[in-house]
């Protein structure tokens, strides 16, 4: 069983490692059946799922700062903040602008490997950087 503190260790190495685009050294910090909620949907579990997020996230100039981990029992918590380029988010185009957004992540971490991953993000607050705009429905 891991300690909290390494458990907090490893919640801390997953950021920087996509911060550094390392996916295979993320792929060995996952279990085998390791999923995430709140990010693409229909992800095969484990590494095959780790790869796909990323080629699903495609070309990305990014940066994570950690500002909170707290961690209780197998559960790490952290509070980040992202700054990125990406060619494109959710169907917008990124046109070259720099986005920062906040997130946060609940790690499920089992004998030092990360079982479980929630993620909640400020994905509304990227697309309006990036000049999306809100209207209203229509009643048809």
């Amino acid at each position: 069983m891991s300690s909290i503190e390494e458990n907090k260790r490893i919640a801390r190495r997953w950021l920087e490692l996509i911060t550094e685009h390392k996916i295979e050294e993320i792929c060995s910090m996952t279990a085998p059946n390791w999923r995430i909620h709140g990010a693409a949907p229909g992800l095969p579990p484990g590494a095959d799922g780790v790869r796909k997020l990323f080629e699903a996230i495609g070309p990305i100039d990014q940066e994570w700062t950690i500002e909170d981990v707290i961690a209780e029992g197998d559960k790490v918590v952290v509070r980040a903040t992202n700054t990125c380029v990406q060619e494109s988010f959710l169907g917008i185009p990124g046109g070259g602008q720099r986005q920062t957004f906040s997130a946060m992540f609940i790690h499920w971490i089992v004998d030092g490997k990360i079982i479980e991953t929630w993620r909640n993000a400020d994905d509304l607050g990227r697309l309006i950087q990036l000049g999306a705009r809100i209207e209203p429905g229509r009643s048809e």
